[in-house]
């Protein structure tokens, strides 16, 4: 393999790495800004939930820049393409439950297509 083909290989799991920690800053502001606003459900202290949040964010950052393994983006996207049937259901005023409005929604999914696109760069190498 040659260096530069390495150094592409590279590039797309840091790419992948920092979109992924910016999704989560994004969803960390999220709660807190849901919080704030009484929407956020009682499932138990908000700050613990944040730093729960906030581990995971900075776990996964850091295994996708240090160790580069093209299983840990797979997995990652597998789990992050669960949210679609949520998000897509919230964009599209197919869950009455929510109270949130279907432009957040569809932001959200916005948010999760990019990430989902930058994991499976890193993750297939496309």
């Amino acid at each position: 393999m040659s260096g530069a083909a390495v150094d592409g290989r590279d590039r797309k799991f840091r790419q992948a790495a920092i979109v992924y920690l910016h999704v989560g800053v994004l969803y960390e502001a999220g709660i807190v800004a849901l919080w704030r606003a009484g929407l956020m459900p009682d499932r138990g202290p908000v700050g613990l939930w944040l730093l729960f949040g906030a581990l995971i964010v900075g776990g996964v950052t850091w295994a996708l820049w240090r160790y580069r393994s093209p299983w840990l983006p797979r997995v990652v996207w597998a789990l992050h393409a669960l949210r679609l049937p949520a998000v897509l259901a919230g964009a599209f005023g197919l869950n009455a439950a929510t109270t949130l409005p279907a432009e957040l929604w569809r932001l959200a999914l916005v948010v999760v297509l990019v990430n989902l696109g930058f994991l499976a760069r890193a993750g297939w190498d496309l």
